[in-house]
């Protein structure tokens, strides 16, 4: 980013972030669903979830649609998708890989394989929206990422032509081109890749997922943390606070927290990632900018950040930094860092100076 215009980019930033709640844009929703009821006292079960997330929910669903006789308990501790599920971008990529290049350079001859199967997993996620009808904003206008310093292209269209390589639809823009997509002054390259990238609205997609989990005849118990997990015989029994659950199987979906598998947690680290949301952009604000397409946005650097237009025409914006804090701490308290949402936001403008004025209404991690 530029540093002969810091202060000021600072002063606006420092004006635009002054109103913004401390909150999840997509989990303050009007409609959002009334919190379902909690455990208590036994149930029996062939299978109990923890975790009311996108993978506690998937796995509920495809259960029962594997085998209707099933009966299938999730135990969610908080609210549906209240936790990362609810509170990421609503960046949805095929790679399992966490990109191309990263696979290649890890996993060679398998990768044609693993973009196979990537695209196959893509196309069940799209699926499975469009099998029940869930309303979450769901569109594939593609990823563009863009070269913010001119020693970055090389890069760049290293990365186009190894996509195409994997069968990927990608167009190269020049600076002139890039710009007319999305008009910004740091941009010098871009790439955008049609295919195998889609957006929604991850809130709406976890309390869509949940009602058709539901519709299947899954049992769902909000607020019921698992507070001891336990062999009994050939089952197995989850506890909460206020009921248990004896079940065949137990599937654990919970995410970056600790695990009563003391070997899973040795391999997690739970890391923090930050996010902006503006007010909704005015045509005038919109038309300086551009984004006609609606791609989703990504920079090459190593500290990246991630930006799309939501159905209401807001600017969400995060990344950047990291935060690992010691200890694999995670606490709500972490929700909020100060000093990451300020250098976020004056990267914002300095990204759009076009946008001076515009102001934040959400800030969250």
């Amino acid at each position: 980013m530029r540093s002969s215009s810091r202060h000021g980019t600072s002063t606006i930033a420092e004006a635009a972030l002054r109103d913004a709640a401390p909150a999840v844009l997509w989990l303050e929703q009007s409609d959002r669903p009334q919190v379902g009821q909690p455990l208590t006292g036994s149930v029996g079960a062939d299978l109990v979830i923890i975790g009311g997330g996108f993978t506690g929910l998937w796995a509920a669903i495809q259960a029962k649609e594997d085998d209707p006789s099933l009966h299938v308990v999730v135990l969610e501790a908080g609210r549906i998708a209240h936790q990362a599920s609810g509170r990421n971008g609503g960046f949805c990529s095929s790679s399992l890989t966490h990109g191309l290049d990263n696979g290649v350079s890890r996993f060679g001859g398998e990768m044609e394989r693993i973009e196979a199967l990537a695209a196959a997993n893509l196309a069940g996620v799209e699926a499975s929206i469009e099998r029940y009808a869930i309303d979450c904003d769901w569109h594939v206008p593609g990823q563009l990422t863009v070269a913010t310093a001119p020693w970055l292209v090389d890069d760049l269209l290293e990365g186009a032509e190894l996509a195409r390589r994997y069968g990927h639809e990608v167009t190269v823009l020049d600076t002139e081109e890039v710009r007319a997509e999305l008009n910004s002054p740091t941009y010098h390259a871009g790439v955008w890749q049609r295919s195998g990238e889609a957006l929604v609205d991850p809130a709406r997609l976890g309390w869509g997922l949940a009602d058709a989990a539901r519709s299947l005849g899954v049992e769902i118990h909000e607020n019921s943390e698992m507070v001891e997990l336990e062999r009994s015989g050939a089952a197995m029994v989850v506890r909460t606070t206020n009921g248990r659950v004896r079940a065949g199987a137990v599937l654990l979906a919970t995410n970056a927290f600790r695990s009563p598998l003391r070997r899973i947690n040795a391999t997690v680290a739970p890391v923090y990632d930050y996010v902006l949301a503006t007010e909704p952009l005015s045509d005038e604000q919109l038309a300086s900018i551009g984004w006609a397409n609606g791609q989703g946005l990504a920079d090459t650097t190593n500290q990246f950040h991630y930006y799309r237009l939501t159905e209401d025409r807001r600017i969400l914006w995060g990344g950047y930094d990291a935060i690992y804090h010691y200890g694999s701490r995670i606490d709500p308290s972490l929700d909020q860092r100060p000093a990451t949402h300020e250098l976020l936001a004056r990267n914002f403008f300095d990204t759009f100076p076009q946008l001076e004025g515009l102001r934040f209404t959400h800030r969250w991690g």
